[in-house]
Parts: structure tokens; sequence; C-alpha cells
């Protein structure tokens, strides 16, 4: 499931709106453990959209 919210998110990765729903849906889907491993990937990738990584992120634990 880590997989494939990975390849999600870099397809919406355009819209910053979009992006952020789908990595809500993502968090809210995966297990703890992988929570933390897509956390630091999304804000290896996409540091652009740091603030709205670490709200949604804050919100999940």
């Amino acid at each position: 499931m880590l997989e494939f919210s990975k390849k999600i998110l870099q397809k919406v990765s355009f819209d910053k709106g979009l992006f952020k729903k789908e990595l809500q849906k993502s968090a809210r889907w995966i297990s703890k453990h992988e929570t933390a491993a897509l956390k630091i990937w999304a804000l290896t990738y996409f540091s652009h959209y740091k603030e709205t990584i670490l709200e949604v992120f804050d919100k999940v634990y």
C-alpha cells in the first residue's frame, strides 16, 4: 500500500489541494510503521509542500 500511495502522490503533486487530499487518505490507510516512512519520503521529495505535509501528519498521530 505504501508504494501505491507514493505513485498516487507523484501523479497529483502538480496541485497542492489534490496532493493534500491524497496524502490524508494515504496516511489513514497505511500502517503506523508505513506512516513514518511515508512522512519522510514526502518531506524528501516534496519539500515545497513542507507545511502541508507536516499539517497532515500532525493530525494523524
